[in-house]
Parts: structure tokens; sequence; C-alpha cells
């Protein structure tokens, strides 16, 4: 079998791997780089379960082949945290029990990433579209807005404070 070797940017870090031309973006992280977090939950982009940012847009790393990312950025939910300092998205998920089987948390806390990036205050309709592309069979989404709802806030404040 013919492998690739790939080299790219992973949460910050200057990455290769080999991996077979038809390995998925998620299949490569998962089984050749170890990210664990990134998890599959319905292998045909459905979902959401598998979003990463690639060059800071929100893709399903399912629909990606991993050659396809030589070069490029890929920012997983492990890339989200600074070191052991929660991002404020992952801080208010576990706060506000936004979270349960924790199959689609990872791909929530990718797609609430770029959405706030994009926008540092969206209304609660803006999140709901922003997350639309996303399932959960567990919480429901009340708590999932909310959440993003209060990283907002903190995010704001903080940027705030460092003017």
């Amino acid at each position: 079998m013919s492998r690739t070797h790939i080299n790219c940017i992973v949460n910050g870090e200057p990455t290769d791997f080999l991996a077979a031309d038809a390995t998925s973006l998620l299949d490569a992280l998962r089984d050749e780089l170890g990210l664990i977090g990134t998890k599959e939950g319905c292998g045909t982009g459905d979902c959401g379960s598998c979003s990463v940012l690639v060059d800071g847009k929100l893709n399903c790393s399912c629909l990606i082949l991993a050659p396809e990312v030589e070069g490029r950025e890929i920012i997983t939910v492990e890339g989200i945290a600074d070191g052991d300092q929660l991002h404020p998205l992952q801080q208010t998920f576990l706060e506000g029990a936004a979270l349960q089987c924790g199959i689609c948390t990872p791909g929530f806390l990718v797609a609430a990433k770029a959405l706030l990036d994009a926008n540092p205050d969206p209304t609660e309709t803006e999140i709901r579209y922003g997350l639309a592309g996303n399932l959960c069979r567990c919480t429901g989404y009340d708590k999932i807005v909310r959440a993003v709802q209060e990283a907002a806030v903190q995010l704001n404040s903080t940027s705030k404070q460092g003017v």
C-alpha cells in the first residue's frame, strides 16, 4: 500500500505523518497522530462530531482526505485549550452540563470556536445557526447554546480588559 508523506501544522505544531491516499483526515488524526478527541459520528459529514478547523474554516474531517491538508493548519478539539488552561468554551460546557455521552461535544466545541472567532458577540439565533451542522442526541441544544453565550461573554470581557 502506497503512503503519502504529509507536512502540516496541527494545533500550532509543525507535524508530519504518513497516510494512504484514501485515508480521511479524521482517521489520520486519530490513528497516525493519536489525537482521539475528534470523534466519528456518521462518517458522511452529516453530524459534525468530527469537526476541525482547516486554515481557520470549519470542516468535517471525515470528508477530507489526509493528503489534502499538506501545508495547511489544522485545529482539533485538543488545540482549543491553552496547555492545562481550558478554553472558556470548554469550561462553560463543563459548568453548564452541555455534554453527556461526549461523541458530539468535540465537534460542538470546534464549531462554537469557529463561530466566536468570526462573530464574538452572536445572538442566540446566530449561535443556533452556527451550530446547525452539529447533532446531539443526548443533551438537547439549550444547554449548549447557553454555554456558548456564556463563553462569548467571558471572552468579550477578557478582550475588553486587555484593551
